[in-house]
């Protein structure tokens, strides 16, 4: 071979090299870009920015009317309960200086009344050196923005061909509902909600072990996880008992879930020496105990047959407005899990005696019951959501801040 057939050669060679060797040094950018265009078209980024806008928006009329009558933000956000997380994220349940009952007599069982996450959360917030109001607000915002992309996917399960449009819808009913200012406070809905949101996630998409976990993580948050328990639990053994291919992960699932809330209240039998030892101290501390709903139906009527004012009226018919919106999600075919979660939640707040002006408050976790006007208005034009959806949200930032600043009791 000559000189000339060899340099042909090498030429041919670097020729060819050149098209496989310039993607490889180019796919890195595309990589980024592809993720960066995949974000740009996820609804999560679009529920987070929703959510804030709105819980944003809520907090400034809740600073506006608290200014108005000489309190200050601050306090208002950690008003009631707030106090008794904050406490206990400093001091822990031992330390607890002046804690009384209802007669405000001394009473050292009054902590446990409060379940243990969320002050442990905000204590490890604390341990990077934030002080305790900044920690105990942050754990609650970061808490909305799980919620927020959870309800995303609860869009997807009940809405398919207009699923994250619904998402979204239901994340600004939900973010705008009225106390949901409880959202933004050192309260424990946000973190609850958080856990109470993906558990049913992990149920309607079969994943077991995120269900499980989930209900586990709410059950250490409120009492009310004994309704997100039971719907886990009857969910996961259904799937054992029809044979399905995860029934094994799904027997896991309901281990788990109970473990949290029957931990925490066996926890709180022992140190008080009574099975009932938790519901012992809901009725000394605070006069709270199931009644299958006698307080709760003479309030109604007291209420929508005297003379009362227009808060407390409408306390009245949004509870109504709650328990009508359940019965329509069976109608409409909402899942079962998220039915028959909302509706435990609503006969829960409504059995139970106390705090009747509390009630919305009470209710806000079952959210399902937002599920038929999401779907609803995601058949609608853009303006009439929006535009009903604003309406919603200018109504429960309203209801949310009279209720801090003007109403005793209604948090």
């Amino acid at each position: 071979m000559d000189t000339l057939s060899v340099l042909r050669e090498v030429d041919d060679l670097d020729q060819t090299a050149v098209p496989e060797t310039a993607p490889r040094q180019g796919r890195p950018a595309r990589v980024t870009e592809r993720a960066l265009d995949r974000l740009a078209r996820s609804p999560y980024p679009r529920a987070i920015l929703l959510y804030l806008v709105i819980r944003t928006a809520s907090v400034q009329l809740l600073d506006l009317l608290a200014a108005r009558r000489g309190a200050t933000l601050a306090d208002r956000l950690t008003a009631w309960d707030g106090q008794w997380y904050l406490r206990l994220a400093v001091h822990g349940y031992a330390d607890l200086p002046g804690t009384l009952d209802a007669a405000r007599q001394p009473y050292s069982d009054a902590p446990m009344a409060f379940f243990p996450l969320y002050p442990k959360l905000v204590g490890a917030v604390m341990w990077l050196g934030f002080d305790v109001v900044t920690a105990a607000l942050a754990v609650s915002v970061l808490g909305g923005l799980v919620l927020a992309c959870g309800l995303i996917r609860i869009g997807r399960a009940v809405s398919p061909e207009r699923g994250d449009r619904t998402g979204l819808l239901l994340v600004a009913l939900w973010a705008g509902a009225p106390m949901a200012i409880v959202f933004s406070m050192a309260y424990t809905e946000a973190v609850f909600c958080a856990f109470a949101v993906w558990a049913l996630v992990g149920v309607l998409e079969r994943r077991w072990l995120l269900a499980g976990l989930c209900a586990f993580g709410a059950g250490l948050s409120r009492s009310t996880a004994v309704v997100l328990v039971a719907v886990v639990v009857v969910a996961a053994l259904i799937a054992v008992f029809r044979r399905t291919d995860k029934r094994w992960w799904a027997l896991v699932g309901a281990v788990i879930a109970p473990l949290g809330v029957v931990g925490y209240l066996g926890f709180v039998a022992y140190r008080t020496g009574s099975w009932t030892g938790w519901q012992d101290i809901e009725l000394r501390g605070w006069n709270t105990e199931f009644d299958f709903g006698v307080e709760t139906a003479d309030s109604v009527l007291t209420r929508l047959t005297g003379d009362e004012s227009v808060f407390s009226t409408l306390t009245v018919l949004l509870l109504l407005g709650a328990v009508a919106l359940a019965v329509v999600a069976v109608f409409v075919r909402v899942p079962w899990p998220l039915t028959l979660y909302g509706a435990g939640v609503l006969l829960l707040a409504i059995g139970t005696r106390g705090l009747p002006d509390a009630k919305i408050r009470f209710i806000l976790p079952a959210f399902p019951v937002l599920i038929p006007i999401a779907i609803g208005l995601s058949k609608r034009r853009t303006a009439t959501a929006v535009a009903a959806a604003a309406a919603w949200v200018v109504l429960g930032a309203w209801f949310s801040a009279h209720a801090l600043t003007a109403w005793r009791y209604a948090i």
